[in-house]
């Protein structure tokens, strides 16, 4: 007889994601998740394979967290630039719900160079990332907001590498302010 599951998957999962946002892959051991998500090592096995695959499955479920973010923010009727200037306000303003910086960055650094199937779901993530930033300002330059003589590739990419670089900063950095005043000039670019 199989035995049921004790435990929301998705929720054990989220918790994993932060343990590793947290502390990165290499420093999370198998007993570190087992406590943190508060389930069997063997469920833990039964349910999301070894380490490697749970992690994978934790960078996927990040990716769906922003863009369900951000598709949120645009469904609230929002100019193009204000769901920019939230993208930037939202990798600044670090609180008590999740950890400082950024899973994707974290991992580009920490296994990007040695883990083939990482650095494919990275490049993707940032990928994904510069073609949101892309479709805002071709949605502001429709509707006026930003000019139109703008390539909006070309912002998009400056954009996605400060914002990668703020997500940097926001892990060793307490100055908020001048993270704010970066984003600032970076989002200037968008003006006439």
């Amino acid at each position: 007889m199989t035995r049921s599951k004790e435990f929301d998957e998705r929720e054990v999962l989220l918790k994993a994601m932060h343990l590793f946002w947290e502390k990165g892959y290499e420093k999370t051991s198998l007993q570190d998740l087992v406590t943190h998500m508060g389930v069997h090592r063997r469920s833990l096995y039964d349910t999301f394979g070894d380490k490697h695959s749970l992690f994978v499955k934790t960078v996927d479920e990040y990716q769906k967290q922003i863009n369900a973010m951000i598709k949120e923010e645009i469904g609230r009727g929002r100019t193009a630039k204000q769901v920019i200037r939230f993208r930037f306000d939202y990798l600044i303003e670090v609180n008590d719900d999740r950890p400082p910086g950024c899973l994707f960055v974290n991992s580009a650094t920490e296994l990007a160079l040695r883990d083939p199937e990482v650095r494919e779901m990275i490049n993707a993530g940032f990928d994904n990332g510069e073609k949101i930033l892309v479709d805002l300002i071709q949605k502001g330059q429709q509707s006026g907001e930003i000019p139109v003589d703008k390539d909006a590739k070309i912002l998009a990419a400056s954009l996605q590498t400060t914002m990668i670089g703020l997500r940097v900063l926001a892990r060793t950095s307490t100055d908020k302010k001048r993270m704010h005043q970066i984003a600032d000039a970076s989002i200037a670019m968008l003006d006439a």
